[in-house]
């Protein structure tokens, strides 16, 4: 029976990579930040430290006998950080993983995942937008892959799974797509809800667990595999948000870019004051939002032997612990 260390591992992708481990046999190795998690599962071992602060003796210690490492830790693009954003991104996703893959390899470990964005493969896809170069927290994501395989070049197979927006649920915790349930909440009542007119793709959280698993058994040193589950238009996901929190679903209206990339630019202009940037600046944002961010599910399934799911149901459950969430109790 083979050991997985799992980097952030009580977190929402890291328990449900922990279930489908266990699931199929494998010892599984939690490594994340304090607090001890309140649910913990049975059969996980559970160690609680700071990887960016543990020594290199202590890691390869406890990367003893494990044969695979899934990384599903780090700073996504929510984060506003003080500029320069590409230096923010840079030490807490880039530096981070190539010291894990370099004391992987170390350590013997033959497979290492590393948990990436969606970001990544659709800067390739889309080069004229220009995400390669201005969005410091894309930048680092490209970067973040090609350390870590660079570290397991002919010692250890390393994967990238890109991952697009990603929906279940956890004990105690609110899914982060309680922002938009918020967002679309506060536009007042004889207002249109304005969205994007682009789209993106769903995946859900046991999907992503049985790529990771695939990528562990299967996949091939240097690959990046995007993962896809369903494509949605923005509208259509807003309505379902509406359907949830009792809103009127023909309030949404998608918009083209230009209506936002005016009020996205002011809105990074005064950030920029404040000494803030964020990963994307949000009028580039507006400028992929307009754009259907698809992903042909089949070939990706196939690589790593993963299958469909209700996305959709998925999606709905989660914005129902949202909406329960800003639900005064009676």
């Amino acid at each position: 029976m083979s050991t997985v260390a799992i980097i952030g591992g009580t977190g929402l992708l890291g328990r449900a990579t922990a279930e489908e481990l266990l699931a199929h046999g494998y010892d599984v190795l939690s490594i994340s930040l304090p607090p001890e998690t309140a649910h913990p599962l049975e059969d996980v071992r559970y160690v609680y430290c700071d990887v960016a602060e543990a020594s290199d003796e202590e890691l390869l210690a406890l990367l003893g006998g494990v044969g695979a490492v899934a990384y599903a830790a780090g700073a996504d693009e929510r984060i506003a950080p003080q500029a320069p954003a590409a230096g923010f991104f840079y030490r807490a996703n880039v530096l981070p993983t190539q010291r894990m893959a370099r004391l992987a390899r170390q350590a013997g470990v033959r497979s290492f995942v590393v948990y990436g964005s969606y970001f990544a493969e659709f800067a390739e896809r889309w080069p004229e937008i220009g995400l390669r170069e201005k969005a410091g927290y894309v930048r680092t994501r490209l970067l973040q892959e090609q350390v870590a395989f660079l570290e397991g070049d002919g010692a250890m197979t390393v994967t990238s799974l890109r991952l697009p927006w990603i929906f279940g649920t956890m004990p105690d915790t609110i899914p982060l797509w309680n922002m938009f349930v918020a967002m679309d909440a506060a536009v007042p009542e004889d207002a249109p809800i304005a969205v994007p007119a682009g789209g993106t793709v769903m995946i859900t959280t046991g999907q992503v667990a049985q790529a990771a698993r695939g990528a562990i058994e299967r996949g091939e040193h240097g690959e990046t595999y995007a993962l896809g589950g369903i494509n949605m238009t923005y509208a259509d996901f807003h309505r379902m948000i509406a359907e949830e929190a009792g809103l009127d679903p023909a309030r949404v209206m998608p918009l083209p870019a230009e209506v936002f990339v005016p009020r996205m630019k002011a809105y990074d202009e005064a950030e920029a004051a404040r000494g803030i940037e964020h990963g994307m600046h949000q009028a580039d944002a507006a400028l992929v939002q307009e754009r259907l961010a698809y992903i042909d599910p089949e070939p990706v399934q196939a690589a790593l032997g993963y299958g469909p799911d209700d996305v959709e149901a998925a999606i709905r459950e989660s914005l129902r612990v949202c909406v329960a969430s800003r639900t005064p109790a009676a």
